[in-house]
């Protein structure tokens, strides 16, 4: 059976989660589905992963993602075993950023289909950080989950067809509550810093549309607009019922710039309730 996410559920780094039980919780009765832990955490997430389990009765608690790279295939299985008690709980892997994870970066396809084959965690249980037609299909065939990072509606409809029926598509949005356009824009730009400088994602954007302009200067005026869901709640709650309408199973909601996360979970919660 595969793992239950609902339709929304809420992005944040893995440090982001850690004693926040009560938050946790408290999203869960919001009506989120899941929590995924981002940022390419290692094995030590897995108290984490329980803390948060404990807190919570309903909740999928993901982790978005486990790198290959950093984490030995054996590592994860145990972590798993330690946790087979619970179905709430989802492996997501993927193989991260040759900028982030060094030299040891090579053949990153050919790393994902090894490591897969070295792990002991059922199909229904794992999730695969997508973004190329290649990697999606992998995830269709070895996995329960796609889940692709910084993408638009359009790529969203694009993936459901490279990844056919038989997976959960699972995108992640970023979104900024606020109105005013100026500030909206700086606020999308810095959570986009990084990113512009990883080629994984650039090249994503650049297959979609995008062009070598958009990427200049902290990203163009258009770019920003398309990765970034920002306004009053009522337009960011368009956006992500836009990735549903383009085939999504799942929307992952990751609030940035904002100095109170938890509330503006619950303004959004309440616009997408249907």
């Amino acid at each position: 059976m595969t793992v239950e996410l609902g339709k929304y559920g809420v992005w944040g780094p893995a440090a982001h989660w850690a004693g926040r039980g009560e938050d946790a919780a408290e999203l869960e009765g919001l009506g989120f589905g899941a929590l995924w832990l981002g940022g390419s955490p290692d094995g030590s997430v897995m108290g984490t992963v329980s803390a948060l389990l404990d807190a919570t009765e309903k909740i999928t608690v993901a982790t978005g993602i486990m790198n290959v790279w950093t984490t030995p295939a054996a590592e994860v299985n145990d972590g798993y075993r330690a946790l087979a008690w619970t179905d709430r709980f989802l492996v997501g892997i993927g193989v991260g950023h040759r900028e982030i994870v060094g030299e040891v970066y090579h053949s990153p396809y050919q790393k994902l289909v090894h490591y897969l084959d070295e792990l002991d965690v059922p199909r229904d249980r794992l999730a695969l950080a997508a973004l190329g037609p290649r990697v999606l299909r992998l995830a269709a065939a070895r996995t329960s989950v796609a889940h692709p990072y910084l993408v638009t509606p359009e790529y969203t409809a694009r993936a459901r067809e490279a990844v056919g029926a038989g997976v959960l598509l699972a995108p992640e949005q970023h979104v900024v509550l606020e109105e005013d356009p100026s500030r909206a824009r700086e606020l999308g730009r810095k959570a986009l810093e990084l990113y512009l400088g990883l080629p994984n994602h650039t090249r994503n954007w650049l297959r979609h549309g995008f062009s070598e302009d958009d990427l200049l200067g902290g990203g163009s005026d258009r770019l920003v607009d398309a990765l970034v869901a920002w306004g009053p709640v009522e337009r960011v709650a368009r956006r992500l019922r836009e990735h549903h309408e383009a085939g999504a199973d799942h929307v992952a909601v990751q609030v940035v710039g904002a100095t109170d996360d938890q509330r503006a979970l619950r303004d959004i919660a309440a616009a997408v309730e249907d």
